[in-house]
């Protein structure tokens, strides 16, 4: 029986550990009457004020990042290049601005929604594969930043009871974050091995 994730969850200290025990999750949207989702098989960490690939870093605090600080189990979405919703999770206790990009899901519910907002004609990896298009397959924008995950009825993260092996799971160096020196070697992305759905961005 599914499950919405709890609040204490998201509020462990352990950002890299939340990022790969999401994946085998189920993101969820029901927007506008529409319930899309999919199963999380792909995710980067991000750890805050120490790390150099963060928002966040070196306590950074904008009209744009400010929700970072919140208590964990909130949605931080920004635009990317200006085109792109990028969908993160906030994680930690308050005034400590862990996240968790969730970077690919592999569709469950509303599979022709998804394919309606993609503008595809078949179900195929890159529907979800990539965490720009994972939102818009879901319908998720800038505008759901903030969005409780625990109390809201639109945008939530489920447990379904699936458990991926530890051994079925893979980590290496984050996509996109060649600026950030020598964290840019940090192993904080996750992905579940050999799933179709997982992106094909080349970390370093």
């Amino acid at each position: 029986m599914a499950q919405c994730l709890s609040r204490s969850f998201y509020l462990r200290h352990d950002v890299c550990r939340i990022a790969r025990e999401l994946l085998g999750k189920v993101l969820v949207t029901h927007f506008d009457g529409v319930l899309t989702s999919g199963l999380i098989v792909e995710t980067e960490a991000y750890a805050g004020v120490t790390d150099r690939a963060s928002h966040a870093y070196g306590g950074r605090r904008t009209a744009r990042t400010e929700i970072m600080y919140a208590g964990g189990g909130v949605a931080y979405v920004y635009l990317c290049y200006g085109i792109h919703h990028l969908f993160n999770v906030v994680t930690n206790q308050a005034d400590t601005p862990h996240a968790v990009l969730i970077r690919a899901v592999q569709p469950l519910d509303g599979i022709n929604y998804m394919l309606e907002r993609r503008k595809k004609s078949k179900l195929c990896p890159i529907l979800t594969a990539g965490p720009g298009a994972m939102s818009e397959a879901l319908g998720i924008k800038t505008q759901h930043t903030g969005t409780d995950l625990i109390e809201s009825s639109l945008l939530y993260i489920e447990d379904r009871g699936r458990k991926v092996p530890g051994k079925n799971i893979i980590s290496s160096t984050r996509v996109g974050v060649a600026y950030a020196g020598e964290d840019a070697f940090l192993p904080y992305r996750f992905w579940i091995h050999q799933n179709p759905f997982v992106s094909k961005g080349k970390g370093l």
